[in-house]
């Protein structure tokens, strides 16, 4: 399973040298991970959270007392019981309502349909209960038949949840600037979308209303990938931390499958693969992976079999793309025929893609959902077992990226990972 642990020495590069004590005057960073389990799957959720200090934010009170007793590169774990991060569950938030006042803008020109399981903002249902038009909170629908039922509680309400803080750095004087500001550290990492990705009481989540793998351009793939597009799709950051986890979840002399590739594979230089094999789209894109042992040109949308053995590879890997599957339950399934028992399929992607072929529920959905759509792929194929989600936000930019003047944050990189269920794993 992913450790989140072992990412600290990648992400403190470029920190301050030395085993300082955490000053109470002076700034801190901290990677703190948020660790959850629902009934089939472990998820982990991390944010970089720069420039804390612990005399002006507020910090759950027993993470913000042992953080005083640390140093560079200390790590400390709290647990938290249901209702002590997040509210706890109140029954009172689950109601339902007419499906009419369900009232959702047009997305495309096309509705947006209420489905079970779903996010959407507590606008589209703006007048129930008080709730104003501007309120884009996130609600769920957990029951659709001629009315819909909601829920308003936390999507991690009803939780045993744990943080893990990590010091990153510590400034040796105040450098943020925040007078008169607090940051509520708990707040900030659970309410960006945290639970979102898990399924409610361990029912599947409908993404599949309407028409959601639908894409703006159905023309054959093979026409818009003809010409190479040698072009990075996150930024270098981001890119080195997809590496760092195939890094520790890939085993050294592993024979791996790169699918839906491109002419970079994201794979470590530490990581010793007697044999990688690509499949993509564009040969000349392939041919510039140097990575790669050989490659086969193959549209999986077009065909989604995979033109190999049997248990052929120990790993593989998609990277960035799974967003453009129209047929993912096949392509799963044919993953699954291609992996040894007990190998792991990776799944990492982010928050950029290519709006043409993308699939028409891709972008509707909350950048969480995205991780419960391709979390749903996973456990609905069956094939496997040791489910985990992780998510990683909160990095610096490289300062010589093209969106740094804009965007002060690297892409955030978001995983689904489980290996091929055996008699053994189950």
């Amino acid at each position: 399973m992913i450790d989140s642990s072992s990412l600290v020495p990648f992400i403190q590069r470029g920190a301050s040298a030395g085993r300082r004590p955490v000053d109470r005057h002076a700034d801190v960073d901290l990677l703190i991970e948020l660790a959850w389990h629902t009934d089939n799957v472990t998820h982990s959720d991390c944010l970089l959270q720069r420039g804390l200090n612990l005399s002006q934010d507020y910090f759950p009170p027993a993470l913000g007392h042992a953080l005083g007793d640390m140093t560079v590169g200390e790590r400390v774990r709290t647990a938290f019981e249901p209702g002590q991060l997040v509210p706890a569950i109140d029954s009172a938030n689950c109601f339902a309502v007419d499906v009419q006042r369900f009232t959702a803008p047009l997305y495309r020109k096309l509705p947006i349909l209420p489905a079970v399981g779903r996010f959407y903002p507590k606008r589209f249902i703006a007048g129930v209960r008080g709730i104003d038009s501007r309120d884009i909170t996130p609600m769920r629908v957990t029951g659709v038949d001629g009315r819909l039922d909601i829920d308003l509680n936390h999507p991690l309400a009803g939780r045993n949840l744990s943080l893990t803080a990590t010091v990153i750095d510590v400034a040796t004087s105040a450098r943020s600037g925040r007078a008169g500001l607090c940051t509520d550290v708990g707040q900030r990492l659970t309410d960006n979308g945290p639970g979102m990705q898990a399924r409610w009481h361990n029912e599947p989540t409908d993404f599949w209303a309407g028409e959601p793998f639908a894409r703006d351009d159905e023309s054959p793939d093979s026409g818009f990938y003809g010409q190479p597009r040698i072009v990075s799709h996150i930024d270098r950051s981001a890119s080195a931390v997809i590496g760092e986890l195939y890094g520790q979840l890939i085993p050294d002399n592993a024979c791996v499958l790169d699918l839906m590739a491109s002419w970079e594979s994201h794979l470590p230089d530490s990581l010793q693969t007697p044999h990688l094999t690509g499949l993509g789209m564009n040969a000349h894109e392939l041919a510039r992976n140097p990575r790669m042992d050989d490659y086969v040109v193959h549209d999986l949308n077009a065909d989604t079999r995979l033109p190999f053995a049997a248990e052929a590879f120990d790993a593989v890997i998609c990277s960035l793309s799974i967003e453009y599957l129209v047929d993912p339950f096949a392509v799963l399934a044919e993953v699954a025929r291609v992996l040894k028992p007990d190998g792991r399929f990776i799944v990492t992607f982010s928050n950029r893609w290519f709006p043409p072929k993308a699939i028409r529920v891709w972008e509707m959905l909350h950048e969480y959902e995205r991780i419960g759509l391709v979390l749903e792929y996973f456990l609905q194929s069956g094939a496997f077992g040791r489910l985990q989600t992780w998510s990683l936000r909160g990095l610096p930019r490289p300062a010589d990226d093209k969106y740094a003047d804009r965007l002060a944050a690297s892409d955030p990189v978001y995983a689904v990972c489980g290996v091929r269920k055996t008699q053994a794993t189950g």
